[in-house]
């Protein structure tokens, strides 16, 4: 938040936000928040980001256009694959103990 010194002969400082117009005084002391403000927006960009990698079909932060749906994609081929691959080995270890059983 920033003071804008309208008269400072008269010490006289204008707030623009709430265009407030009031004596200066040196026993008060005050602090810009945009700085902090600032970082604080970059965070709250970077939570979202974190909530929406959570979701397969939302784009992420630093993701070029036109990749929104890779996680979605890379999902369904993963368990796919994985899941012939364990599909092969129960199939394989059935055939195994069948054949181990002498029932073929």
């Amino acid at each position: 938040m920033s003071m804008v010194h309208a008269a400072p002969e008269a010490h006289l400082v204008l707030d623009p936000l709430t265009s407030l117009l009031a004596e200066e005084r040196e026993d008060i002391i005050q602090y810009s928040m945009d700085p902090i403000m600032e970082q604080l927006d970059e965070l709250d960009k970077i939570a979202d980001d974190l909530i929406n990698s959570l979701s397969p079909s939302k784009p992420l932060l630093n993701t070029f256009e036109g990749r929104e749906h890779t996680s979605y994609s890379a999902g369904f081929y993963g368990n796919t694959f994985y899941g012939v691959v364990v599909g092969l080995a129960v199939a394989g270890l059935m055939l195994l103990v069948m054949s181990a059983l002498g029932v073929m």
